[in-house]
């Protein structure tokens, strides 16, 4: 009698434990793959927010300083008004030996459990390779290894997300260059240009060969380094495919959102000239790219907020929520959706692009914040 009912009882469990892995299944938020173009889905995607320096931190999650992500955090974010959100990540560190190239499974399943936080807000998800420099060289000499390697990464990527619907959008490349190469961040080389239009091809075609969802999946290919400079722009081939889009970084104007006070061409204070510098940037973009149907999104901008008066604790954080307010209305002409570069720092730290405290949930700058979604016709 006792083993029919051990029988029972263990059949019961793994009926159970049937249940909840299918109930796991069922409510992942996958969403749905609609029938829309980029142009259609990149205009949906409003305000966005970079989770910096955590999922592409080299040596892990937290090892950059940020603590671990919660679904607290990324509520929070989507509360405050931003409806879109980059993960960068890394493979590189998590992935093993030719031929293979192995991702590890621990390591995507923690990257997955990040973008479902996000989704389950429905909001938009940017997934990209990020900090992989050591190994992703576009150059001539070696380029054949790095394609089958990058192929490998972005097919397992591709088919672990593969039943994800459109809100999930598979971005290439972060700022793909030669470090300390010629021209690192004004075009490259026209060698490198052509690596890059080759990487470029290899990502697509990587993904799309997964197939499901992946085959109407929006795609975002870069130029060199990401720039939005003539040479870069003008050189970057697009894949004959109808859900591509062109992923663009502008810290623009560099002397106003970067932090060197005290140097003759930095500017603490939004002026004209800044604002024409901002006007010809997303003319530029509009001329190149999105008036011939090609949609862009900036995946990188952002502005530190500088101290003028260390003494008196004084920073231009109302300077900045002008820029920011001008940044993304004029972005907003061209339908180009801006995704704010959060590294966590705010205080202490490297590049101080900060506005979300992580910890406490709360923003450390709220005006610029305001400015942003403020400034999006609403």
């Amino acid at each position: 009698m006792k083993k029919i009912i051990s029988a029972i009882s263990a059949a019961a469990l793994i009926m159970s434990l049937s249940a909840c892995e299918k109930k796991n299944e069922d409510t992942r938020p996958l969403g749905e793959m609609r029938d829309i173009s980029s142009v259609e889905l990149v205009a949906e995607m409003g305000a966005g927010w970079n989770l910096g320096n955590t999922m592409d931190a080299e040596g892990g999650e937290t090892a950059w300083g940020n603590p671990v992500t919660t679904k607290e955090m990324i509520d929070e974010v989507y509360n405050a008004g931003f409806n879109t959100i980059r993960i960068p990540t890394t493979w590189d560190g998590h992935m093993g030996e030719a031929p293979d190239y192995t991702v590890d499974e621990e390591w995507i399943n923690r990257v997955e459990e990040v973008v479902d936080y996000a989704l389950e807000n429905d909001m938009y998800v940017i997934l990209n390779t990020h900090h992989e420099t050591n190994w992703i060289k576009p150059k001539y000499d070696g380029l054949d290894d790095v394609k089958v390697q990058f192929a490998a990464v972005w097919t397992q990527v591709a088919e672990h997300f593969k039943d994800y619907g459109d809100h999930l959008v598979f971005e290439g490349l972060n700022e793909p260059r030669i470090v300390g190469g010629a021209n690192e961040w004004n075009g490259g080389t026209e060698e490198g240009r052509d690596c890059l239009n080759q990487l470029n091809a290899v990502f697509v075609e990587a993904v799309r060969k997964t197939g499901g969802n992946n085959g109407a999946r929006t795609l975002l290919i870069t130029t060199f380094a990401a720039q939005p400079v003539a040479s870069a722009i003008n050189d970057l081939t697009i894949p004959n495919d109808e859900h591509i889009g062109v992923s663009i970084h502008a810290y623009t104007p560099y002397r106003f959102t970067y932090d060197s006070v005290g140097e003759s061409w930095n500017t603490a204070v939004f002026d004209d000239s800044c604002a024409a510098e901002i006007n010809s940037l997303f003319d530029s973009l509009n001329n190149t790219f999105v008036s011939k149907g090609i949609p862009v999104i900036i995946t990188e901008y952002g502005s530190v907020s500088k101290m003028i008066d260390k003494d008196w604790y004084i920073s231009n954080t109302d300077e900045v929520a002008k820029w920011a307010s001008h940044y993304i209305s004029t972005a907003e002409k061209y339908g180009i959706p801006c995704v704010w570069w959060d590294n966590g720092y705010h205080d202490s730290g490297n590049e101080l692009f900060g506005i979300f405290n992580r910890s406490e949930l709360t923003w450390y700058e709220p005006e610029i914040v305001e400015a942003i979604i403020n400034s999006l016709d609403n």
